[in-house]
Formats: C-alpha cells, sequence, structure tokens
C-alpha cells in the first residue's frame, strides 16, 4: 500500500510539470551560508550590492520589493510632471486661443518619445558601447525584464528603471514647446522632437549616466570628464533651455511681440501645474537614488528647501524691483529652485540646498526679467531663462557645493577633486552639453524648416493654433 501511494505522489508531481530531483542532486546544489543570507538582507536593506563571493544564489535574486515600489511610484511622479503638471504649467500662460496646442504637444511628445524608447532610445541611452553612445542590444526592450540591472540599480527591476528613465526623456523636450509657443505647427514639433533625441538627448544622457558614460564621474572610473549629475541639470535642463533659446530664434517672434500685449489667459491653471510640478518633481530628484535610501532623503530634504526658498526670494525681488510681488513670480520662482537643486539634491547639504534656493530666485530672475528685454528674442514661456540658465547655474554650483558627507560616493572616483577641482569638471560638462544642444538644434531646425517648415501660416497664428491646428477650443461661451 505505501508503494502503491508513494508511486502516485510520483506521478502527480510529474502531471504539475513539478521537477523530480534526486536527493543526490538536492544534495550537491549550492546553498548560501546564514551569514551570507544575512549579508544579503543587510545589503537590500542599505541598498549596497549582493555579497558575491559565493556562487550559491541569493534567496533574493530578484528585486527589493520596497525599492522596487519606490521606484515604481517615482516614476509615475516624474509622468505626473508633464501630464499635467507642464501641460498645465504652460498652458496657463499661453492666450486662451492656443491653449488646447500646448496641451496637444504634450501629449503628442509622451506618445512619440515612448515610442522611440522601446524601439532603441533606452538601449542607446543606458547599454554599455562607447563613451557617447551605447548599443542596439536592448532595442524592443529585449532582454530588459523585471530583474536588476547591478549596473543602475541592485535592487531595481531593470524595467521598471527603464520606465522611470523614459518620464525624463518625455519631460525634457516638452519643456522645449515653452520657448515656441503659440506660432510652432504640430507636424514640425513632432519631427523636430525625433531627430532631437536622437541628436542631442539620447548621446548626452548616456555620456552623463551611461555606465561607460564620458562625463559619468561617480561610476565610470575611465571617464574622461569626471562630472556629476543627480538627476539632470545638464541631460534635462541645460538641453531643452538652450535648444529652446536656439529654436525660437530660428522660429522668429510673435506677431504683436513687443508691440501688443500676451498676459497668460489663466493663472490659476499656471499655479495648479506649478504645484503639480512641485510635487511631482520629489520623483525626478529622490527617484535619482534608484531606491528608499538615505541618499534619497537626502535629496527629497534638499529639493523642498532649495524649491521653497527660491518660490519667497524671486516674488521678494519683484516687490524690490518692480513693486509688487506676483503669483507668476512664486511660481517661476519654484519652478526655478527645483531647477537648479536637480543636479546638486543627491549631493549638498541643507545649507548647501538654501544657497542654492537663493541664487535660483535671483539669477533666473534677473534673466527673464533683464536680459530678455535686453536681446529682444521671444522665448515665449522664458523657457531659456529658468531652464537654461538655471540648469547652467545648477551644474556650476554642484561642483562648489557638493560634499562626500551628503554622498558617500563621491568619495570613489572624485574623491581627490571633491572641494578642489571638481567645478572645473562640471564646466567641460556645461561646454560639451551647450555646444551638442546649440549646434544639434541649429542643424535640427533648419531640416526640419525644409522638409515641413516651421511656422503656421499668419492667418493660424491670429486666430488661434487650437482651432486651425486641432479643430477644438479649450473654452466656449455660455449660449
Amino acid at each position: 500500500m505505501k508503494k502503491f501511494l508513494s508511486l502516485c505522489f510520483l506521478i502527480s508531481l510529474t502531471q504539475l510539470g513539478t521537477p523530480i530531483v534526486s536527493l543526490a542532486q538536492a544534495a550537491a546544489a549550492p546553498e548560501r551560508t546564514d551569514r551570507e543570507r544575512i549579508e544579503d538582507l543587510e545589503a537590500y536593506v542599505n541598498n549596497a550590492a549582493r555579497n558575491a563571493s559565493t556562487n550559491a544564489p541569493s534567496k533574493i535574486g530578484g528585486p527589493g520589493p520596497g525599492h522596487n515600489a519606490f521606484q515604481m511610484v517615482c516614476a509615475a511622479l516624474v509622468l505626473f510632471m508633464t501630464l499635467p503638471g507642464l501641460a498645465l504649467f504652460y498652458g496657463g500662460l499661453v492666450r486662451s486661443k492656443n491653449v488646447l496646442s500646448v496641451l496637444a504637444q504634450c501629449l503628442g511628445i509622451a506618445g512619440l518619445v515612448t515610442i522611440l524608447w522601446y524601439l532603441c532610445g533606452y538601449s542607446i541611452t543606458f547599454h554599455s558601447g562607447k563613451p557617447f553612445w551605447g548599443t542596439c542590444d536592448w532595442a524592443f526592450l529585449k532582454g530588459v525584464d523585471s530583474n536588476p540591472n547591478p549596473d543602475y540599480g541592485g535592487w531595481v527591476s531593470h524595467n521598471v528603471y527603464s520606465m522611470y528613465q523614459l518620464m525624463f526623456a518625455i519631460i525634457t523636450p516638452a519643456l522645449i514647446i515653452g520657448a515656441i509657443a503659440e506660432r510652432m505647427k504640430f507636424s514640425a514639433v513632432l519631427l523636430f522632437v525625433t531627430l532631437w533625441m536622437f541628436v542631442v538627448y539620447f548621446p548626452l544622457a548616456h555620456m552623463v549616466w551611461g555606465v561607460d558614460g564620458l562625463m559619468n564621474g561617480v561610476w565610470n572610473k575611465d571617464a574622461s570628464i569626471k562630472a556629476i549629475d543627480f538627476a539632470g541639470g545638464t541631460v534635462v535642463h541645460m538641453s531643452s533651455g538652450w535648444s529652446a533659446l536656439i529654436l525660437c530664434l530660428i522660429l522668429g517672434k510673435r506677431q504683436g511681440f513687443g508691440k501688443e500685449p500676451m498676459p497668460p489667459h489663466s493663472m490659476v491653471l499656471c499655479m495648479i501645474g506649478t504645484g503639480m510640478l512641485w510635487v511631482g518633481w520629489y520623483g525626478f530628484n529622490a527617484g535619482s537614488a534608484v531606491a528608499a535610501d538615505g541618499i534619497a532623503a537626502n535629496a527629497f530634504t534638499t529639493t523642498t528647501l532649495a524649491t521653497a526658498v527660491a518660490s519667497f526670494v524671486w516674488p521678494m525681488a519683484e516687490w524690490v524691483t518692480r513693486g509688487k510681488p506676483s503669483v507668476l513670480g512664486f511660481c517661476s520662482g519654484a519652478v526655478a529652485g527645483l531647477v537648479v537643486i536637480t543636479p546638486a539634491c543627491g549631493f549638498v547639504s541643507a545649507k548647501g540646498a538654501v544657497i542654492i534656493g537663493i541664487a535660483a530666485g535671483l539669477i533666473p530672475y534677473f534673466a527673464c526679467w533683464k536680459i530678455k528685454a535686453w536681446l529682444g528674442y521671444d522665448d515665449a514661456l522664458d523657457t531659456f531663462g529658468v531652464h537654461a540658465v538655471g540648469g547652467t547655474l545648477g551644474a556650476f554650483l554642484t561642483g562648489i557645493l557638493a560634499t562626500p558627507f551628503a554622498n558617500p560616493n563621491l568619495n570613489t572616483y572624485l574623491k581627490d577633486i571633491v572641494r578642489h577641482t571638481l567645478w572645473l569638471e562640471q564646466v567641460k560638462a556645461i561646454a560639451v552639453t551647450l555646444v551638442l544642444a546649440v549646434v544639434g538644434t541649429a542643424i535640427i531646425s533648419f531640416i526640419v524648416k525644409a522638409v515641413v517648415g516651421l511656422r503656421v501660416s499668419a492667418e493660424v497664428e491670429t486666430s488661434g493654433l487650437d482651432l486651425a491646428e486641432h479643430g477644438e477650443e479649450g473654452y466656449h461661451e455660455a449660449r
């Protein structure tokens, strides 16, 4: 009877697809010691690397649930920055006849960039290859599964990391539309963004964040430029801001610019968008730690301090120089604070964040108030003044204020230059970013102009882009 029951049990296991392993095979399988298992658990809690001194598989070989959950929430927050945060922030600043055009551009860019990211953008940006460019081995996200890629995070799924970085890739070109609002063809926007991602964003992000990138001073010991950028001062804000300036210069001024008032149609929408940007930015900055660890906590703290200080300093400067503190000043100051602290948030102390907040409230304000008027360019929503000036300022201040007390990773390949010549490495990274953004954008702009044209007709600009380009209106009068 016992033999019969044992035979039935073995047959049932076989039918269920359960592998039958002999006692000898089971005994031969490698097993981590209790000490090694505890070390793995400690590594998970502290966001450190698993114990690699043994061939035995880790009992937590996949992603760490806490860090993975944190990263997914951060990815959602970064998308929230664009949809609806940036869309409402920019949408409120344009005239009512163009509000839907801004929303359509944000939505169109989100879909377009996601497709490019899936096809080959993620692979080009984050796969190892050359200092300037990755390979296409991860094209179509092949091999990008739920297991962690230790090059970018020991406890976060590779596919989650790729989606997190996708959200950065979405918002960066979306920032550019602030400079060319109310006058650029929707078809031209999509073609420009497609080319710009390959010429500017993908190579720049690889150089700064790729494991073998030219300017990844924290993780690449062979980096030619040992610069640091925690969450995108060069990659996101400098690239978009300087590109926005070149594009708006080539595109030309709006009809009536400087001759007739063009006030924001809804400061209420602008303020709501600002709040969404501020909230979403915690995913942007704290999430760049790629774990819910102490570095993320520091980035969360410094982001809050710098943003709050800048959002207060900007309108106070307005009050002194122009007589009244405006709601637009509070909103602009908050965004400027977020921009300037971005490259530094994971590398500076609370004191450094306050210094950055003060600088962010004064220097971008001066750029938007005076430099724009002196030079006469039509940067419709001050993308250059806030993102180019702010991103450049933040990248430079990061080199001065970064401290190993805030981020021990600065003690690896950068320990000899932190607080000495790191600022010089930052200047080199600024120069590379500026040249790539300016030259790349100029070439792309003229290509797009030749292929589909850049600008809507004078009639369309007068009547508004919403009806002409999208067949809809943002608002309807009560009848």
